[in-house]
């Protein structure tokens, strides 16, 4: 595959070097790598499922060792390989369910099986179609191609014609699998892409009238959601803190103002003084983990623990793809990076002080300048994600559906 590992490589040098901003991109352009290397990986004709996960988790491992602490990364390459796992386990059951109804039929005396074949066969396609639609919502062709062979091949006693039947089963199911598995890779891409709008959706359930709404740092989510209640007539008034040292928090403001919102600007450090007015804090996540806890912009443990010593609201906003199944002691999660410390110092006017003031030949003044913060469970109040809104409490029972236990250590 000379054409997809050099996407896989060119990728891999953007996770590297920073260049793609933000969750949802990075996600989105995951599932769109892994669907070309699912589509372009030749299978055998055994052990197809095995030979997609190993291919999906060969590349996953090199996009992941790229950019560690972007999470996204890791949680839609665990997504696929999940997608892989159903779509066998369903074509598996759906198989060993046709072939009991075959190796049945051959016990049953000649005049019964003639009656009663063309019933159990679509018992078995309804089955199967069934079982597939508890995955995801199945298409037309999905739903025409979910109806096994035997339903419209007459019944004949012959065994030579039996073993026809079932070889070809064997093959149709072996085509089948990396077409389904595609399918839901697509559905995945379509979720992604529409998890904002699914957010936005929910704003006016939560966000009333003359409310005082405070945020931190950008958050595109954020801003849908937040102009989501503004259309639906709702007036009210959103305190952004400014986010230093990046000030991602008047890149907010500026949109929002764009937009018709009464819009104020705060110093991060003023969130305490702040806070009694605030009716509501609404962030948005990097990423949440399985025990409930956030990790997001820095400074959003201090709002969050500003919110809790007043009894405000702490809400958090995000996407599927950002639930983790992974705890923050886990040794594979890198919780932080350290960005460059010219964000917050000119290096022109700190020169003296960054110069060796001691004979071990490191400097007096040290800058450090970390990029996130944790945010425990026991000060989230809500989770809003594309499913609906979830206690922290419950957020371990809805990352359990979206991963296998096999796939969490890449």
């Amino acid at each position: 595959m000379p054409d997809v590992q050099s996407t896989v490589l060119e990728f891999v040098n953007k996770l590297r070097k920073r260049k793609i901003e933000g969750s949802q991109a990075t996600a989105k352009c995951t599932v769109e790598l892994l669907r070309s290397v699912i589509s372009q990986q030749r299978v055998p004709h055994s052990n197809q499922a095995s030979a997609l996960i190993d291919a999906v988790k060969a590349v996953g491992e090199q996009l992941v060792a790229a950019n560690p602490v972007e999470l996204a990364v890791g949680n839609v390459v665990r997504r696929v390989l999940h997608i892989i796992r159903e779509e066998d386990l369903s074509l598996a059951t759906a198989a060993i369910a046709g072939l009991d109804l075959l190796d049945a039929s051959d016990d049953d005396d000649e005049d019964d099986t003639s009656k009663g074949v063309g019933y159990s066969a679509m018992s078995a396609a309804v089955a199967a179609a069934a079982a597939r639609s508890t995955l995801r919502p199945p298409s037309l062709q999905t739903l025409l191609e979910g109806t096994p062979e035997s339903a419209a091949v007459p019944y004949t006693s012959s065994s030579g014609a039996d073993s026809e039947s079932k070889t070809a089963d064997k093959s149709s199911i072996t085509r089948k699998l990396k077409h389904d598995v595609i399918e839901g890779v697509n559905h995945l891409i379509l979720e992604i892409a529409g998890c904002h709008e699914q957010i936005a959706e929910q704003a006016i359930e939560h966000i009333h009238q003359n409310e005082v709404i405070l945020t931190l740092g950008s958050s595109r989510t954020v801003l849908e959601f937040l102009c989501a209640a503004k259309e639906k007539k709702r007036s009210f008034r959103v305190f952004v803190a400014e986010g230093a040292p990046r000030y991602q928090g008047h890149l907010l403001a500026k949109e929002l103002v764009a937009r018709g919102l009464q819009t104020t600007v705060i110093t991060d450090s003023a969130v305490f003084a702040m806070i009694s007015r605030v009716n509501m804090v609404i962030i948005g996540a990097h990423a949440v983990m399985a025990n409930g806890g956030v990790i997001g912009p820095v400074g959003v443990n201090m709002a969050a623990l500003a919110a809790k010593k007043h009894a405000v609201p702490f809400v958090v906003l995000a996407g599927s793809h950002k639930l983790c199944p992974l705890y923050p002691h886990n040794p594979e999660v890198l919780l932080n990076e350290l960005r460059s410390p010219s964000e917050l110092l000119d290096f022109a006017e700190f020169s003296d002080c960054l110069d060796s003031g001691t004979g071990s030949g490191s400097p007096l003044l040290q800058v450090v300048n970390p990029t996130f913060d944790y945010v425990p469970p026991n000060l989230v109040s809500l989770f809003i994600t594309d499913t609906g809104g979830h206690n922290p409490s419950y957020m371990y029972r809805l990352i359990a559906d979206y991963y296998s236990a096999d796939d969490l250590v890449m």
